[in-house]
Formats: structure tokens, C-alpha cells, sequence
């Protein structure tokens, strides 16, 4: 937690205040790709609502996407971007798409639109894993998680509009989602008695299934919504009444986590896969296991079936794909792939595979006559025990795959899975699944060079500057791409010369504060449409942008704000400019606590949950002045005949080249020339409390040199008896050596930090 001042305090006091993160997120040029690994796929037959199939997917980059199937191909038709962790699961619920993410969030889509969320339902306390729907009530949605919570919801209800309260205002997040907080949730314990737990009110109670001790991996219901099913790591199948949520039954027999279920359109048979490597066929009647199939020598994490229910497509992380007969236990080996199987979703004759890669593979299935497949030959019977499977396996007896290679391939970009945050604080070198290394700005959200497939390591020495820069961002590529995050008031402590980002006209002096400049490039589009709405607004100037800044903040008229809007919030350097076609989004923590995402193209000037230290950036330019000075010593070397004319401490900032300590050297020391402490003079110096500070010891070259400087000094600096370049910053050596100062290789300075 951060100590940081309330802004508008005129007492100068601090309070204890944990500000809200702000975190931007480098998607790669071709932004129509995932580039993270594929959880979760949907298929929506188009007969019913349109003229084309459509394929989803859902991916650990946090997006889902909409595949357009046609003649055979998949184009892309839409990117559905909301969540900001990992998308987990996706179903189709009538004309709604309905997804669960690591962010503990579900939220409902409309299958054909531009990708806008309509609603974010908010229950659960970790992780949402899972989902089922009922195919023939398109309002009944089951949600399970790492909390070992199972939720069901009614959608036409959980959808309705609310009355607005202050306690509903404020659970709206700025792309438009408002996300229900749900009240007084009728709960069932492990007794199946009905029992009341008061929740944030919204008027909407989905019903909690409680008996599960920890968490839920896989849910599954029938058509009628009559019966669902849960599974996870207690190794048991437990049956629901979802209208009520009252428990049915256990079933017993996996020996270890289930993480796929199935059950028939009659809701008589369930199918389950286990990390046990097993399937079993359950007879919900009898309450008992008919089948084992071991077909797998590994953990079975995904199930289809065919509509009739008679045979069962299943995958897992033996990265293979297995067809099996129910009635007859033939199985044969359909495909392998090269990554961990994820889920498995079966449209006609193709069965589409997701895997831990960002594509997604279309393999021939024949879904509608599976007997074609047993045809091509390989079969085999699956056994009874989940050890048959793999000691066929050991002793060579492993099926061949039926088919080679697929039929469709929507490919991905692949994933970033290593980087290193280069010496200046503004370069970023990754690598990603495929072996390719790339060099990044972050500043602008490019990269710079692609050096192929080389070593990350030799490349990264190769890489390496002599300089020191704060770090003012923290990073990490756990949505397969790099997320950049910034706090406040550390990330304002890093500043850089205009001179060296190569500015137009800049002065020598000029510093640059590499988050406020970031920042501006970020939000250049949310100002401008910002900029336009408010000559819409109250006369008084009353907006919601920034509406967590505290009230005390400092009084500005209308005029003044848009001035300052229109200077600074607009003006982007070309070193902090953001492509618009492949744009960056940003993640931030709604007014209530729950996260919002956004490409920054989409922002319109509305949204109201921006954090308050950004906006003030970037609209009034003003934000914690870090302390980027650098504190230390100048006094003779051991053996040097020079006076020693310094008492105290010197001060500079931190980005302060070596050189221009050499040239006070020359002018105060080696030249005695006096200061006349304007404002071309190298040193400004004034003892206080025995220190004495150089207020502008950058500001030599303001209005050129002097004659005498003209002349190039015979300054060196030795760090560790070595020679030393005269571009470094001062607050390099703080990191690494003791620095002696000399001139001519007489008279010999040092310099203590």
C-alpha cells in the first residue's frame, strides 16, 4: 500500500491509499489472431439466425473471437474484448454468447454483434472455470469455479434492467457493462436445506449449489435444464436439481480430478473424463458406472459426442484425439497434435480442436456416420483399466492416426513466453513459442526489429547499455503478449533527455518524464472525444471523468481545463505514438472494484473510472514529482595538489551526463573561473545545513558555450582505475563503482555517491 498525499490537501498531510493500477496491453500487428492458447470453443449453427456457421473462440489472451464458416474456410468476423485474465469457457444461449474468466467475472454477449458486452455478472470469488446451459430453456446458465461455487442463472432476469440506486451506479464500468452484484443468493448446504446469504443488493438471486469442497472443473445439463451435473477435484460426479439447487446424487469411481461431463439430451447418461486418464459411462437411473474406457494415457480433458450420444470424441494431454464407440468399445486414434488438448467441439464432419497453441485446428470427423472412420482400420477394444492403455503404449503397441493432418487451420501469433527489460527502461526483449526474438518500444507499442531465431541470452548481452534508468513500469506476459503496469507514484520517477529520443528543437535540457509522455500517447484519443463532448455538458463544466480525484482538488475554470487539454493532453511526441491499427487496450479497476478493458481507439471521453492520478496527468499536467536527483561528493584525489572547494553534497539529476561535471571541473577547478550564477553557468551551488546542491547543474548549454569551453577539456574519469565514457549518467556508478575524477592525469578528482 501506497502512502500517497490527498490531492487538494492544502495541510500537506498524507492518508494510507491503495490508488488504482493502470495497465496497457501491446497486441501484435495482426490483431485479428489469438496469441495466447485457445481454452474454449462455441459453435452456433447459422440456420436458425443467419446465412453462416459460426465458430468462437475463447483464449488466455482475454479475447474471444468470431470465425465465420463458408465453404469450407474460417474468416475472421469479430473480437469480443472485455475480460483482462484468462477466457476459461464459452457457450451459445440462444442468440447470446456467455463467457467465464479468471477475472471471476461471466459475461453475456450478442453472438452478432460488433463484439460490445451487454452485461457482467459478478458471484464469484475466484476463478470461473466453467459453464452449461440448457439447450431447450435459453435462459439457464450454471457457472463453476475454483471456489468450489456453482452458480445458476436466469438470464431474462439476471439481463433485466434495474432500478438505479447509488449502490447500482456504481457497479457500471465505463464500456458499458454493469455488472450485478447479486443479493441475498438462496444457498443450499451440504444438508440440502435452503439457507440465506446476504450479498450486495441488486434484486437478482441466482441460486448457489453448495456441497462442493473445492473446486469445479466441469459442469454439464440437459436440454430441459432439469439436471445438472459438476465435477472437479473431489474425484466425484455430483447431480443437481439447477431449479432449485437441491443435491440428487454422487457418483463414485474416478481416482482422480474430473475435468470433462457430458450427458445425454434425456438426461439418462452422463459421460465423465478424468485426469485418471479414464472415461466412464454413468446410467443416472441406476446411479451407477456401466463403461470404463481407457483409451487415454494421460489426463482426458475434453469430450464430444455425437447427437445421437453413440459415440464420443475425447482429448486431452496425451495431445491426442480418440473416437470411441459407446456400445461396442471400438476406439480409434483420430489425430495427434502437437499441444496438450484443451476442448473439443463437433460441427457435422469436422471437430474443431483448441489446444495450449494459439490456432485452432478443424479435423475430419465424420460426425454425422463415425462408423466411416472404424472403416479406415487401427481400430481397437478399450479396456476396462486405465493401466492397459499405457502399457500397450510402453510395449509399442501404439495405434496410428487415422489422419495426418488437418482440414482447416485458423492460425495464431504465437505466444510471448520470455522477456527482459532492457538497461533504458524503454526497450523490452522477448521470445516467444516459436523461438523468435524481438526488440520492443514500449512508449509506442512497436516493435523495432525481429531478430529472428537467435539466442535470447546472446542477444540480450548483446543488447546491453551502459545507462541507468528508474524503473517506472512493472511487466508480465501472462496473457501471451506483454502487459505493461503502471503506479502511481513510481512510475512517474523516470525521466530521459529530449535530446536523446531525438526530438525536433529540443533543448539540451529538456527532460522528458517517460510515464506522463506514455500516458498522453495512451489517451490521446479519450482526450480529444473528451475534449468535444464537454462543450456539450452542464455550464458549470461538471464531468465524471476522474471521479475518484478527491473534492479538495485545487479550483480550475472551464477555460483553463481546456486550454490545458488542448496543449498538453492532445500533443503527442512521435516517441510515444500508438498505432491505430493494431491499438493497445487498457486494463483499470471499475468505481466498485471490478476491472474493465479497452482498446484505446474505443475509448469515446466517457468513461468515468479512468484512475484520477492518469487524468490528472494528462489533462491538467501534473503529477508526483519523484525525486530523480542524485546525491554526491566531489573532493581531490589521494596525491592531488587541487584545494578542495566543495564543503558539503552536491546534488544533480539522476540522467545527468558525466561530461558536464567535467566541464564545472574545467571552469571552476582546472579554469577557476568564477560562477555569476546565471543561467548558462554550470554549477548554481548554496550551502544549507552544510550541503551544498546543484540546482542547475544541467542548464550549461542553455544558451550555448562560452569561449573557454569551446576549447574540449582534458577531463577523464576513472571508475576502478578505468577509463570511463563522459555520456554516462551519474546514477550509473551508484550501481556499480566508485568513480575518480582527474584531469590531464594530474590532477585527480573523485567522486563519492
Amino acid at each position: 500500500m501506497h502512502r500517497v498525499g490527498s490531492a487538494g490537501n492544502t495541510a500537506g498531510s498524507t492518508r494510507p491509499r491503495k490508488e488504482k493500477r493502470f495497465t496497457y496491453v501491446l497486441n501484435d500487428a495482426d490483431d485479428k489472431k489469438h496469441c495466447a492458447g485457445i481454452n474454449c470453443l462455441a459453435y452456433l449453427n447459422g440456420s436458425t439466425f443467419s446465412t453462416s456457421d459460426y465458430l468462437f473462440s475463447g483464449s488466455r489472451d482475454g479475447t474471444l473471437k468470431r470465425w465465420e464458416l463458408n465453404n469450407g474456410d474460417a474468416s475472421f468476423s469479430a473480437t469480443f474484448e472485455s475480460h483482462v485474465d484468462w477466457v476459461n469457457d464459452a457457450i451459445i444461449v440462444g442468440e447470446k454468447l456467455v463467457s467465464c474468466s479468471s477475472d471471476t467475472t461471466i459475461k453475456v454477449w450478442n453472438c452478432f454483434s460488433d463484439g460490445a458486452c451487454t452485461r457482467t455478472l459478478r458471484q464469484h470469488s475466484d476463478y470461473v472455470i466453467c459453464l452449461a446451459a440448457a439447450e431447450k430453456n435459453s435462459n439457464i446458465v450454471a457457472s463453476g469455479g475454483l471456489g468450489g461455487e456453482v452458480f445458476v442463472w436466469d438470464l431474462d432476469a439476471a439481463l433485466a434492467p434495474v432500478a438505479k440506486s447509488v449502490d447500482a451506479k456504481e457497479d457500471e464500468v465505463p464500456n458499458g457493462n454493469s455488472g450485478p452484484a447479486l443479493s441475498t443468493l438462496c444457498s443450499v448446504n451440504s444438508s440440502s436445506n435452503i439457507a440465506s446469504s446476504n450479498g450486495q443488493s441488486h434484486g437478482y438471486n441466482p441460486i448457489a449449489a453448495k456441497g462442493h469442497k473445492d473446486s469445479v472443473y466441469a459442469l454439464a445439463m440437459n436440454d430441459t435444464g432439469t439436471l445438472l451435473l459438476s465435477g472437479g477435484t473431489e474425484k466425484v460426479v455430483r447431480v443437481w436439481d439447477p431449479r432449485t439447487g437441491s443435491k440428487n446424487m454422487k457418483l463414485r469411481g474416478h481416482t482422480d480430478n474430473i475435468r470433462a461431463l457430458l450427458v445425454d439430451s434425456t438426461g439418462r447418461y452422463c459421460l465423465s473424463g478424468s485426469s485418471d486418464s479414464m472415461i466412464r459411462l454413468w446410467d443416472l437411473g441406476q446411479q451407477r458406472c456401466v463403461h470404463s474406457y481407457a483409451v487415454h494415457t494421460d489426463s482426458v480433458w475434453a469430450l464430444a459426442s455425437t447427437p445421437s450420444f453413440g459415440h464420443v470424441y475425447s482429448g486431452g494431454r496425451d495431445q491426442s484425439v480418440y473416437l470411441t464407440d459407446l456400445s461396442t468399445r471400438e476406439s480409434v486414434l483420430l489425430c495427434t497434435n502437437e499441444y496438450p488438448i484443451l476442448q473439443l467441439s463437433l460441427q457435422d464432419d469436422t471437430i474443431w480442436v483448441a489446444t495450449t497453441d494459439s490456432s485452432v485446428y478443424g479435423w475430419p470427423a465424420e460426425g454425422r456416420t463415425p462408423q466411416k472412420v472404424f472403416q479406415k482400420g487401427g481400430s481397437f477394444l478399450a479396456g476396462n483399466l486405465s493401466f492397459s492403455r499405457a502399457r500397450a503404449s510402453l510395449e509399442g503397441s501404439a495405434p496410428v492416426p487415422v489422419y495426418k493432418e488437418p482440414s482447416f487451420v485458423i492460425p495464431g501469433v504465437p505466444a510471448i513466453i520470455q522477456h527482459e527489460i532492457m538497461n533504458n527502461r524503454r526497450h523490452v526483449l522477448t521470445k516467444d513459442t516459436t523461438g523468435s526474438v524481438k526488440l520492443w518500444e514500449i512508449t509506442r507499442g512497436a516493435v523495432i526489429e525481429d531478430f529472428g531465431k537467435v539466442s535470447f541470452e546472446d542477444k540480450k548481452k548483446e543488447l546491453f547499455e551502459m545507462v541507468s534508468i528508474p524503473a517506472w513500469f512493472t511487466m508480465d506476459a501472462r496473457l501471451g503478449c506483454l502487459s505493461v503496469h503502471l503506479d502511481t507514484p513510481q512510475c512517474f520517477s523516470a525521466e530521459i533527455y529530449a535530446v536523446d529520443l531525438n526530438v525536433a528543437g529540443a533543448q539540451e535540457d529538456l527532460k522528458i518524464n517517460l510515464a506522463q509522455e506514455t500516458l498522453r500517447g495512451l489517451l490521446v484519443h479519450w482526450s480529444k472525444r473528451k475534449q468535444k463532448s464537454s462543450s456539450h455538458s452542464l455550464p458549470n463544466g461538471d464531468s465524471s471523468i476522474g471521479k475518484d480525484v478527491p473534492s479538495k482538488d485545487s479550483p480550475r475554470s472551464r477555460s483553463e481545463v481546456d486550454d490545458v487539454t488542448e496543449n498538453h493532453a492532445t500533443h503527442v511526441l512521435p516517441s510515444f505514438e500508438f498505432s491505430t491499427a493494431s491499438p493497445p487496450s487498457i486494463i483499470t479497476e471499475g468505481s466498485s472494484g471490478g476491472p474493465w478493458r479497452k482498446r484505446i481507439t474505443d475509448l469515446d471521453g466517457t468513461e468515468g473510472d479512468l484512475p484520477w492520478w492518469c487524468v490528472d496527468c494528462v489533462t491538467h499536467n501534473r503529477y508526483p514529482k519523484e525525486n530523480t536527483k542524485c546525491g554526491f561528493y566531489l573532493h581531490p584525489a589521494e596525491g592531488s595538489p587541487a584545494p578542495n572547494i566543495t564543503q558539503g553534497k552536491l546534488s544533480a539529476p539522476r540522467i545527468l551526463r558525466i561530461h558536464k561535471v567535467a566541464n564545472y571541473v574545467v571552469e571552476k577547478l582546472v579554469l577557476d573561473k568564477p560562477l555569476d550564477g546565471g543561467s548558462d553557468s554550470a554549477f548554481v551551488m548554496g550551502l544549507s545545513s552544510a550541503q551544498s546542491q546543484l540546482s542547475a547543474l544541467d542548464s550549461s548549454s542553455r544558451l550555448g558555450l562560452k569561449s573557454w569551453q569551446k576549447t574540449k577539456p582534458c577531463i577523464e574519469i576513472l571508475c576502478n582505475n578505468q577509463a570511463s565514457s563522459l555520456n554516462i549518467a551519474i546514477s550509473l556508478y551508484s550501481y556499480t563503482f566508485l568513480p575518480t575524477l582527474r584531469t590531464n592525469g594530474r590532477i585527480p578528482w573523485s567522486l563519492f555517491l
